[in-house]
């Protein structure tokens, strides 16, 4: 198990967009299942929707990624990268709606893991029901790789 103070040294996110509780089971660069407890407080609730709290799409698929970069640097130095960067995310899927109360499990699976990428697979449950499901690519640059990316988009 990893903590809450682990997590936040291994991944940048901070609130309110950390949606990583705790990392309950971990097979380090196999899968990973984390935790996000859904409270009626979430900031996103107030606008989606304020007579129906929906927890949306993008912020679960956010989380599901949170947990696949936990994947891709726990337990594994090659990948402590400067920067993590989420390229893409397929085939989602949102099969049913989360509301406040709700506790998330997200099983995530990696497909594919080189020292600067990863392909995961990952599935959010909510009581052991599938509620939503992606495939997500991530790549790992150090800061001059990035900097050199967006100077050459700017110029």
């Amino acid at each position: 198990m990893i903590s809450f103070d682990e997590i936040t040294r291994l991944i940048p996110h901070r609130y309110p967009f950390l949606f990583v509780d705790r990392v309950l089971e971990l097979e380090a660069g196999k899968r990973i299942r984390c935790v996000k407890n859904v409270t009626g407080n979430e900031y996103f609730f107030s606008g989606h929707f304020p007579d129906l709290a929906l927890m949306p799409g993008t912020v679960v698929v956010e989380a599901l990624a949170q947990c696949g970069l936990l994947l891709f640097r726990a337990g594994s130095p090659r990948q402590r990268a400067d920067k993590v960067f989420l390229l893409g995310a397929a085939d989602a899927r949102f099969l049913k709606p989360i509301t406040p109360g709700d506790q998330l499990v997200f099983d995530v699976v990696a497909e594919k893991v080189i020292s600067t990428a990863a392909i995961v697979r990952g599935v959010a449950l909510v009581d052991g029901q599938p509620v939503a499901k992606a495939k997500l690519t991530f790549a790992a640059v150090d800061r001059s790789g990035f900097e050199t990316a967006r100077e050459h988009r700017t110029s």
